[in-house]
């Protein structure tokens, strides 16, 4: 099933979860080492890559929700791209958590059990990017129906492309 929405011959979504994820696992490990005894600043940083990354979360989500809704009902894909909002929305709940209760604190830093929110929250983006995996890798979602090892240069697409009707 070919992505519903693209630049430059690619689709969105995987483009930009990349950053909200990215930037989530780089405030953990910050955070790890504010409480472990490194610089306090990077209990701030931490903090304001769990702001950037709530932000390309808020951006992703349509992305994603573009290509859920095109989607056959009935279908395992279909299960599974919403296992995949589920847990993606959670993670997303649990670091807007982290980020509300951090907002108040001197230097935005942690605690332990916030921290432990954030390590709970850290496993779910991992589920979260297993199962967009699956979707992709084992039941094709957001492939283009062209795809090949000899498959032309995706540019000759367009810059932003929606794709064909998709068959139901």
């Amino acid at each position: 099933m070919e992505s519903r929405l693209k630049l430059l011959g690619h689709p969105v979504h995987p483009m930009l979860v990349i950053f909200p994820l990215g930037l989530f696992v780089t405030a953990v490990i910050f955070d790890f080492a504010d409480m472990v005894g490194g610089p306090a600043l990077l209990g701030e940083v931490a903090y304001w890559n769990i702001v950037a990354g709530l932000i390309g979360g808020l951006l992703a989500a349509p992305a994603g929700l573009v290509d859920f809704l095109g989607i056959p009902n009935g279908t395992r894909a279909k299960r599974v791209g919403l296992m995949h909002a589920a847990v993606n929305a959670g993670v997303m709940v649990l670091f807007a958590v982290a980020w509300f209760v951090r907002m108040g604190t001197d230097g935005h830093v942690t605690s332990g059990w916030l921290f432990l929110v954030e390590l709970i929250a850290l496993a779910g983006g991992g589920v979260g990017a297993w199962l967009g995996g699956e979707l992709v890798d084992r039941l094709g979602v957001g492939v283009d129906p062209d795809a090949s090892l000899n498959a032309p240069a995706s540019l000759e697409t367009g810059l932003v492309t929606r794709s064909r009707p998709l068959a139901r």
